[in-house]
């Protein structure tokens, strides 16, 4: 009983000894491992770019880089005889946000990747955290990234969201200027027309730029992008909603 509360006591505890024992980088170690994976399952499931290995790297690097800082301690004493621990945390932040940039891309109008990126970023400060001791403090990020990726995707994903796509119509030379939006009434839709140009067979081809509001994604673009070819000849119809 006596050991179970030493060990419960290095645990419970959020401090940052400046010479942890064995058990207690095995534990810290341990526990950004398992933190990586969880927030990286999540990830890999979904398909993004940094899935699961990506965040336990990032989280064990982490957390590796925060032991060296306590053995460090003693030495990274400045000339004001104050702690400069902080350069450790600070410089592993910034090289994580070159890996996210890496993750994101730019699609049109709309940058897909940024949740994966601010993702890496999550991971790195729970692997700061218990690579620095704060095994609390990094378990109850670990739940709350957990929360926010999972439970939460499903909420966001019944909200109302703001659609758009880019389409191009082709009609006879003749033809009025048609509103695409006829039939879309329920996605509460509207067309702005953006150019026309005349084709080299006598047509001419009119673009648009087209806003709804929908409950889901992909498939929603499907039912407008199935409407409007119900009704006219679509050389282009390019969804720029972002991804949730």
């Amino acid at each position: 009983m006596e050991t179970l509360n030493t060990v419960l006591d290095h645990l419970s505890l959020d401090r940052m000894p400046i010479d942890p024992a064995g058990i207690d980088i095995a534990v810290r170690m341990a526990a950004a491992l398992v933190a990586g994976a969880i927030i990286g399952l999540n990830r890999e499931r979904g398909g993004h770019t940094a899935g699961f290995r990506t965040c336990i790297l990032v989280s064990l690097a982490a957390c590796i880089s925060m032991i060296q800082a306590n053995y460090l301690l003693s030495t990274s004493i400045n000339a004001n005889g104050s702690m400069d621990i902080l350069r450790f945390p600070l410089g592993i932040l910034t090289g994580v946000g070159f890996i996210g940039g890496g993750a994101i891309l730019r699609r049109g109008d709309i940058a897909t990747g940024v949740t994966t990126a601010a993702t890496l970023w999550l991971a790195t400060v729970i692997g700061l955290s218990f690579g620095g001791g704060q095994i609390i403090t990094g378990i109850a990020a670990t739940f709350l990234a957990w929360m926010v990726l999972s439970p939460l995707k499903r909420l966001d994903s019944r909200m109302t969201q703001t659609h758009k796509a880019s389409i191009r119509i082709i009609l006879p030379f003749q033809a009025a200027t048609p509103d695409p939006t006829l039939g879309l009434k329920r996605f509460a839709a509207k067309a702005i027309f953006t150019g026309a140009h005349l084709l080299d067979d006598g047509r001419k081809e009119l673009s648009f730029e087209m806003r709804w509001s929908a409950k889901g994604g992909d498939e929603t673009a499907a039912d407008v992008y199935e409407q409007l070819s119900q009704r006219f000849e679509l050389s282009l119809f390019r969804s720029e909603t972002t991804p949730r």
